[in-house]
């Protein structure tokens, strides 16, 4: 209810300030489940998407936007809350495990889940690596995936900005790309790591992106240690 509420009073305000277009909503299926896996390059993008499609999609996020403190903290947490977004452990184990099974929940309702594949924003806008996650979600929901592009949402948010300037943003989704040729076969790494790198793929051609075969948090720990990056830095890369 509070989601469909904020998207009612939030989306005609973003309409007339980022002036937001979408092409190829009509590859979001009208119903059934789906996993809309997006490039990730800025915090908005988890506003801007659900806002610009008709069915309501939860998205992972992580676990520190739910303990900020401070004003901007508590805001950006109880925001999190209250469009559903899914907190999730970065350093890995049983509490990243513990958001991937709520998101198979969330799809064997027939709802739409949300997932960012690098795992974390990029750190200078290109498309990096994507982690296995998505793969094996995919197999064992039986649901599609939809590749979606994120356009310019880094130039209107940078790393460390919080309200984005008004500008133009832009949302490309493509066909679904179906994997159910792969059932039984979850436990494969092979296959897991092929399935991942056809959805950066798509993910590379819709957003035109240049791609990186690193992982963004790799790249983020180390531009840290050489004192060229002051944004958070993830725990690691799966």
């Amino acid at each position: 209810m509070f989601y469909r509420l904020l998207k009612v009073l939030l989306g005609p305000v973003l309409k007339v300030v980022y002036k937001p277009w979408i092409e190829g909503a009509e590859n979001i299926p009208t119903e059934g489940p789906a996993i809309l896996a997006s490039n990730h390059l800025a915090v908005v993008d988890s506003v801007f998407l659900p806002l610009m499609i008709d069915r309501e999609v939860v998205f992972m996020g992580k676990s520190d936007y739910f303990t900020g403190t401070g004003l901007k903290g508590r805001l950006i947490a109880k925001f999190m809350r209250a469009v559903g977004t899914i907190p999730v452990d970065r350093t890995g184990g049983k509490k990243s495990e513990a958001a991937l099974r709520t998101g198979l929940k969330r799809l064997e309702t027939g709802e739409l889940f949300g997932i960012y594949p690098e795992g974390t924003r990029s750190p200078d806008g290109r498309l990096y690596r994507g982690k296995t996650g998505i793969a094996r979600m995919a197999l064992e929901s039986g649901a599609p995936v939809i590749p979606v592009a994120m356009i310019d949402t880094n130039v209107a948010q940078p790393i460390g900005q919080v309200i984005p300037k008004p500008m133009p943003i832009g949302i490309r989704v493509g066909k679904p790309l179906d994997f159910s040729r792969y059932r039984g076969l979850e436990k494969d790494r092979f296959v897991l790591r092929a399935i991942t790198d056809e959805v950066m793929y798509s993910l590379m051609s819709l957003s035109g992106q240049e791609y990186v075969d690193l992982y963004a948090a790799d790249v983020k720990k180390k531009l840290a240690e050489e004192g060229k990056f002051d944004g958070p830095v993830p725990g690691g890369a799966k």
